[in-house]
């Protein structure tokens, strides 16, 4: 089975979770006899064709991204017209408006399923010029895929516009890496260059964008005695750094952006992994899955998304009220010093990691999905 999976952005330009979950995707399903190819945007689209392990990379240029969406021109629309005849499946990955435009425009007939992989939060402007598209859009879809029930239960847009029907939950996943052979051993010494190899750390990882709530994670290591480290880099840098300084807060480490093998050397070497997001824009926290594949507990907040979906509250770790340090220290303070329970919580960690997020958990549910549309499709509402 041939399915080609259309998003605005991809690999090799600059990385992000929701290409991260593409990418696991096409990895997971192969292993079942899925051949996939991407479609994407970039700046730079040269070479047009990336080989990559997960697939064929296909891009057309990027000519703007207004509100973080890249807009292609009638090469775009040739190129996806010349890559669905190819493709049995279309898979698309919301929210994306042009890759929208692409589909309605295309007019493949072919059957399509979308990954729904967040609410349109911040850009809140665009999304009232987009709900007529969007809605027209999720109409069209075969079946419609949230991450996490919660989102499924709690997204105006799936609630509002997909007939249960068509609305299908697989959450997302990744490949187990925790035994990978490190590409270079001056990397994996992160934990000795930052002098973290002597007590417990706890880690932030990822871009840092506004709605990671790192402020707030900040706040709460002024009140608390535990090391810290951010490792990653992004927009709100230089204004966390500001504040960590203001606080006082000695114990937060900014490790600035990290290898692959660093962040095996992080995850391996850590107490426990803190998600502080406080917006839904934060629709399922894939760093999360990374912790409990390594076996590590949690701590995140509860922001109606799929966070608390991943790490269960006093099973796997901590869920906390968004934007409060005190109860986020007093999480924090609980798993630095009860070493047996931050241990205990990681064994169950990793338990449902092999449950819920595996890579075999993955591949099965969307060969099986892709398997039914192009069987059975649902027929389209208008």
């Amino acid at each position: 089975m041939k399915v080609l999976h259309i998003y605005r952005t991809y690999f090799p330009d600059p990385p992000g979770g929701l290409q991260e979950a593409i990418r696991q995707i096409c990895l997971a399903t192969r292993e079942r006899g899925v051949e996939a190819r991407v479609f994407a945007l970039s700046p730079d689209p040269v070479p047009r064709d990336v080989a990559l392990p997960e697939g064929i990379v296909t891009r057309s240029r990027s000519w703007a991204a207004p509100g973080s969406c890249d807009l292609g021109g009638l090469d775009a629309l040739k190129q996806f017209r010349s890559l669905a005849s190819w493709a049995d499946v279309l898979h698309f990955h919301f929210p994306w408006p042009f890759g929208d435009l692409l589909q309605l425009l295309g007019m493949t007939g072919k059957p399509a399923v979308m990954t729904y992989h967040s609410d349109i939060v911040r850009q809140q402007w665009l999304g009232a010029l987009y709900a007529p598209l969007m809605r027209i859009m999720l109409r069209s879809m075969s079946a419609v895929v949230a991450t996490s029930p919660v989102y499924a239960q709690t997204s105006p847009s799936l609630t509002g516009v997909v007939d249960t029907a068509r609305l299908k939950t697989i959450p997302l996943g990744i490949l187990d890496y925790r035994n990978e052979a490190p590409r270079a051993c001056a990397s994996t010494d992160i934990v000795g260059r930052l002098g973290l190899a002597d007590e417990p750390y706890f880690l932030a990882l990822g871009v840092l964008r506004y709605y990671k709530g790192l402020h707030t994670l900040i706040e709460a290591a002024s009140l608390t005695r535990a090391r810290i480290v951010i490792a990653g880099s992004g927009p709100e840098q230089d204004a966390l750094q500001v504040q960590a300084q203001r606080l006082g807060a000695s114990n937060v480490i900014f490790s600035g952006q990290v290898t692959h093998d660093e962040k095996i050397a992080l995850l391996s070497g850590c107490r426990a992994m803190v998600l502080a997001s406080h917006l839904r824009s934060e629709a399922f926290g894939m760093v999360l899955v990374e912790a409990s594949m390594f076996g590590k507990p949690m701590i995140c907040c509860e922001v109606g998304s799929g966070t608390s979906y991943v790490n269960e509250d006093g099973v796997t770790g901590h869920v906390v009220p968004p934007e409060q340090p005190k109860r986020l220290a007093a999480a924090i303070e609980t798993m630095l010093t009860d070493a047996e329970l931050a241990a205990r919580m990681g064994v169950a960690a990793r338990q449902r990691y092999e449950r819920l997020f595996s890579a075999d958990a993955l591949g099965e549910a969307y060969s099986a999905l892709y398997r039914e549309v192009t069987r059975q499709p649902f027929a389209v509402v208008r």
